[in-house]
């Protein structure tokens, strides 16, 4: 099953790969050449649908959990000062995904979306210190009545080109639900409260409404 955000560029892969395997056929008379020409369509065709792709991970509900918001590598677990809502320290804990992973992003705990804001910017790689701060990006801070106010932020990357979020300030999130997508390369900060226990060490890998972040 594919993304809705993908719907365009799929149709439009799909329809340029035929249209360039009728030519490759029609006008390419070596035969090593047609099929690696073929082989490359294909192969591009096949980077876009998966990309695209949106498994769908049914899960329960759970007040008192934190799953991950997305596909992809824990990189970074540490306290740090949040400067645009919270104002003061928080524990990040930062997922980095791959052109590979799932971009799907999904809501990581129910709650009320209390702000949600887009910061128009950068387009650092995802894991440099300061994309957080200087890269195009949107924040959504949901309250949960376990937890609190918990934020989360979406992050473009180097090929990361637009942002969706579907949070919109005074909705409830319901956890699992798709939050948004980001399109070609990114990253996914949540900022808990100090003193969470979480259940994910560095370098591990995340899966979308799979992976427990924290639970009380």
């Amino acid at each position: 099953m594919f993304h809705k955000e993908g719907a365009k560029i799929i149709l439009f892969a799909v329809a340029a790969t035929a249209i360039l395997t009728l030519i490759v056929g029609e006008f390419v008379s070596i035969d090593w050449l047609r099929t690696t020409l073929l082989v490359v369509i294909l192969f591009f065709l096949i980077i876009i649908l998966q990309f695209f792709r949106n498994p769908k991970r049914e899960i329960q509900v759970a007040h008192d959990t934190i799953l991950a918001p997305v596909d992809g590598k824990v990189v970074v677990i540490e306290e740090v000062y949040e400067p645009e809502y919270f104002k003061d320290k928080r524990l990040m804990v930062s997922i980095f995904m791959s052109p590979i992973n799932v971009h799907v992003t999904r809501y990581a705990l129910s709650g009320e979306v209390k702000y949600s804001k887009y910061h128009p910017g950068k387009y650092l790689v995802a894991w440099h210190p300061k994309a957080s701060e200087e890269n195009e990006r949107t924040t959504v801070v949901i309250k949960n009545d376990h937890f609190g106010e918990v934020m989360y932020r979406q992050i473009a990357g180097a090929l990361a080109k637009r942002i969706v979020n579907y949070a919109k300030e005074g909705t409830y999130a319901v956890q699992g639900e798709d939050a948004g997508f980001i399109k070609f390369g990114s990253r996914v900060d949540l900022y808990l409260p100090l003193g969470t226990k979480v259940d994910v060490v560095l370098d591990q890998k995340a899966k979308g409404n799979k992976t427990v972040i924290a639970k009380i």
